[in-house]
């Protein structure tokens, strides 16, 4: 089969042929069929992020068709449509057993610690597949599975009630995701930041009211546009540190900062005014919870959660229109979400 991996940090992709996976007990193996490209690939790529092991195939947000089953499963069908939670887990350690597997003891990532779904083919853990609803078109169902399971994740890590007030930093794949999934948990307002207009645009659409990056710092554009109380729950979704200083400086009384966007450099937080004056507080958010898929794809199914935009790009499984993007992604040029569509 054919896949394209990291063979050098620093390096392009490079197409290979690989032996076709085989499952094994308690897995599954699915035939690609969209496999979304996230800036933390380009994170792997440039070394920001260490991988575990060369050569690899990238990819974690992936969905497909089954196309053969290992021993023990009997829970899936050949031929049935899947998303696929990327995180592999021993299901056995503490961690495990508390729900909270991204820590596992034992833990792997596809597409960062194993191979992922830059490919034609990819076996998985049977259990971190999740049946797909014909409704929900293949590309919105890779994306879904660290874009908005992520933005989701992040909201609940931020303990978001109905009719508070949030502000989403960056509005990329996570960022609209983060914006749509807001609203639907009953936010009273949403603030959408970034400094691309057509990104700003689309986040409008979707329901946030626009805050445009360029015209200012935005902790204190937010801040003058809440009358000076600021905002309840911030959410980091860039990795600079000048965007997690503003997701902070921009929170009001008993606000929460939830910073998931992925950096190599720390920031500053004024301790007194940014969080003691405030009870303010600083959440860590790190990946999401297979517990979390049903809802996510609930969300998305019933159009609470609309990705039909958000997919902005298609490319086919070739290794000089995936480094391109990969490139616009770190420069912080691309659209929404582009996703590889192999067949």
């Amino acid at each position: 089969m054919k896949a394209l991996r990291i063979t050098q940090i620093g390096r392009p992709l490079e197409m290979v042929e690989l032996p076709m996976p085989t499952p094994g007990s308690g897995e599954i193996v699915i035939r690609v069929e969209a496999a979304g490209i996230c800036h933390s690939d380009a994170h792997y790529r440039n070394g920001t992020s260490r991988l575990r092991a060369l050569p690899l195939t990238p990819g974690h947000e992936v969905a497909g068709t089954v196309a053969a089953l290992g021993g023990g499963v009997d829970d899936l069908r050949i031929g049935e449509r899947v998303c696929v939670h990327y995180l592999r887990s021993c299901g056995r350690c503490a961690y495990c057993n508390r729900g909270l597997e991204q820590f596992c003891v034992e833990g792997r990532m596809i597409g960062k610690d194993c191979d992922g779904g830059y490919a034609e083919y990819l076996a998985i853990p049977a259990r971190n597949a999740f049946r797909l609803p014909e409704t929900i078109p293949f590309d919105q169902g890779a994306v879904m599975m660290c874009s908005s399971s992520t933005a989701l994740h992040a909201l609940r890590k931020a303990s978001l009630e109905p009719g508070e007030t949030v502000a989403v930093f960056g509005l990329g794949g996570l960022g609209m995701s983060a914006v749509q999934i807001a609203l639907a948990f009953g936010a009273r307002r949403v603030y959408g930041v970034d400094l691309d207009p057509a990104k700003l645009e689309l986040a409008r659409s979707f329901g946030a009211l626009p805050v445009d990056a360029s015209e200012g710092d935005a902790a204190e554009l937010l801040l003058a546009s809440t009358g000076g109380e600021g905002v309840d729950v911030s959410v980091e979704l860039i990795g600079l540190p000048t965007t997690m200083r503003q997701a902070v400086g921009c929170l009001g009384v008993l606000g929460r900062a939830a910073l998931a966007g992925i950096g190599g450099r720390p920031f500053e937080v004024d301790s007194y005014r940014g969080l003691i004056g405030k009870e303010a507080r600083i959440v860590g958010v790190s990946d999401h919870l297979a517990s979390e898929m049903p809802q996510l794809i609930a969300l998305v199914a019933d159009g609470r959660l609309d990705l039909s935009r958000v997919v902005a790009r298609r490319v086919g499984l070739d290794a000089g229109e995936v480094n391109r993007v990969l490139d616009d992604l770190e420069r912080y040029a691309s659209p929404v979400r582009t996703v590889i569509q192999p067949a």
